[in-house]
């Protein structure tokens, strides 16, 4: 008998413990809306851009790369403790050795252009994946053209 109330009790506190009043859990804690953390590679993406597109066996900066590229460079002109490393990515075709040269002359071709506005060449450094990363997966035009990418990344 003795379980049996015991039972019952334990079952009335957990009963009280759940109605807890609602409109606490509903508030939020922290009113200020919070965004990326100024200088971190989260702000890199969602306010300057952090890839440049090239096409098809190229290594040549289109004017859309080189808009972004200028954005990174007045961002890391902002946040000069900041260094960054600009990985070069190819599509699947090719041989791994072909895609990882292609892949270091667009890491390389992103790089100088930092370099050419004023980022210090002491604060990039390049690798290239080739199309060993693809960051879309398919084997259509669409995700070939994803994967013909420099992406630069805070490190």
């Amino acid at each position: 008998m003795n379980i049996k109330i015991l039972g019952a009790f334990a079952a009335v506190a957990l009963l009280a413990a759940c109605s807890s009043d609602k409109t606490a859990a509903t508030q939020p804690t922290n009113p200020v809306s919070t965004g990326p953390v100024p200088g971190s590679q989260e702000d890199l993406v969602a306010n300057v851009g952090d890839r440049v597109f090239y096409d098809f066996n190229m290594s040549a900066l289109k004017a859309e790369g080189k808009a972004t590229l200028d954005r990174q460079a007045a961002w890391l002109a902002k946040w000069a403790k900041n260094s960054v490393q600009v990985a070069g990515n190819c599509d699947e075709r090719g041989t791994s050795e072909y895609n990882l040269a292609l892949g270091n002359r667009r890491a390389k071709a992103s790089a100088d252009y930092l370099k050419a506005k004023g980022v210090a060449a002491s604060r990039i450094t390049t690798i290239s994946f080739g199309k060993d990363r693809p960051t879309a997966l398919g084997s259509n035009e669409q995700a070939w053209a994803q994967n013909r990418n420099a992406i630069t990344s805070v490190k």
